[in-house]
């Protein structure tokens, strides 16, 4: 805990910050140090810590108690730094005096593994889903023994040194009085039984590793971070217990035009002083179509125009968000002599200047051109 960076730090925002403030720190560098966008070495490591620090600070419940805990989780008790006593007080009370409570059947069902499988996807393909099939390493139980480890027309014989316990006891005598420590049987190791011929496939272990095909529904509307999970397509179990559960986390490319926070979408558009000026209707790519937008006469650079029900399909619920647009006049570079003068005319009498050319803002139209490709 001690090496974790602290989450203010972290998204380079005042411990006071609005919810506004950190939302936008966490865009920028979540945008800034994308795997898929940053090659640097440590970006990967750099934007999951990014995505910490804002699943704590957006959250205003974990927020209150990082702020007055930190990175020590109070419900944790002793913060982890003493001994892993693995079940509790229970089992520290069998150790030390031999009590019978809470003590395990070494040969119940015992249920698999959950597995994570991270999934890259295009922007688009957050926004209306997807439907793909992947390929996934998992341990399932072995098909020849049916997970018993044993040769088949065999079966495993109950330990003789635990009598199926799994447990051996070792009894010592202290200045404190008699004390009984149980640990794991080091016969069967824990299992209570033994396997004197094994499975050929498994080699007794009762599981085999495989690779399997998944077919995966991506729903309209997922977001960065998103978890999915596929119930029961974990490791097999144990013994006949059930098998664990799968649990796909999105990821989600960055698009070169579009930008999204939660159902809605931000693009910027350039305008010329004379369209802003004067006013105009200009054609703004969608998600899905080209719109009509109307400028009107006088249009400020940084304005932002609503286009209603053309932002992300909600996840949970009806309709969809709404794409805002923001304008940015361009100013204009490399004027001719006659273009200056009706600039000074402007100024001097309020003549408005005619069209101008523009250099740097030409990431800003070749981003829109590939917006209205589709790409």
């Amino acid at each position: 805990m001690a090496d974790k960076r602290d989450y203010y730090e972290v998204l380079e925002v005042a411990k006071g910050a609005s919810d506004d403030d950190i939302k936008k720190a966490y865009r920028k560098l979540a945008r800034q140090y994308h795997p898929d966008v940053n090659k640097a070495a440590d970006a990967e490591t750099k934007f999951k810590e990014v995505k910490e620090a804002y699943d704590v600070l957006s959250d205003a419940g974990k927020r209150s108690q990082y702020d007055q805990y930190g990175h020590i989780d109070p419900n944790q008790g002793f913060g982890g730094g003493g001994a892993d006593f693995g079940g509790g007080f229970g089992d520290i009370f069998d150790m030390f005096f031999g009590g019978g409570g809470g003590r395990r059947d070494p040969n119940a069902p015992q249920r698999g593994n959950d597995l994570q499988y991270t999934m890259t996807i295009e922007f688009k393909e957050a926004v209306f889903g997807k439907e793909t099939e992947i390929t996934i390493p998992r341990t399932e139980n072995c098909d020849t023994c049916s997970g018993s480890g044993a040769k088949p027309g065999t079966k495993p014989e109950t330990c003789s040194t635990c009598r199926g316990t799994g447990q051996q006891e070792v009894v010592q005598n202290t200045p404190f009085g008699r004390m009984v420590n149980r640990r794991a049987c080091s016969t069967c190791s824990g299992t209570g039984k033994i396997i004197k011929e094994k499975c050929t496939t498994c080699h007794g272990a009762g599981k085999v590793k495989k690779q399997r095909k998944i077919n995966v529904k991506i729903p309209a509307g997922v977001d960065e971070g998103a978890q999915i999970r596929l119930s029961g397509e974990g490791e097999g179990g144990t013994r006949g217990g059930p098998s664990g559960d799968l649990y796909i986390v999105i990821r989600v490319k960055p698009h070169d035009f579009f930008e999204r926070d939660n159902d809605d979408i931000y693009c910027e558009v350039p305008l010329t002083f004379a369209q802003a000026a004067l006013g105009d209707e200009i054609e703004i790519p969608t998600l899905t179509e080209k719109v009509k937008l109307k400028i009107p006469a006088g249009t400020q650079t940084g304005t932002y125009f609503r286009l209603k029900g053309k932002g992300v399909p909600r996840l949970r619920g009806y309709g969809q968000g709404d794409q805002h647009v923001k304008v940015t006049v361009v100013t204009p570079t490399n004027m001719s002599d006659e273009q200056k003068e009706l600039l000074r005319q402007f100024a001097g009498v309020g003549a408005p200047a005619g069209e101008v050319q523009h250099e740097h803002h030409e990431s800003i139209f070749e981003k829109m051109k590939k917006a209205f490709r589709g790409d």
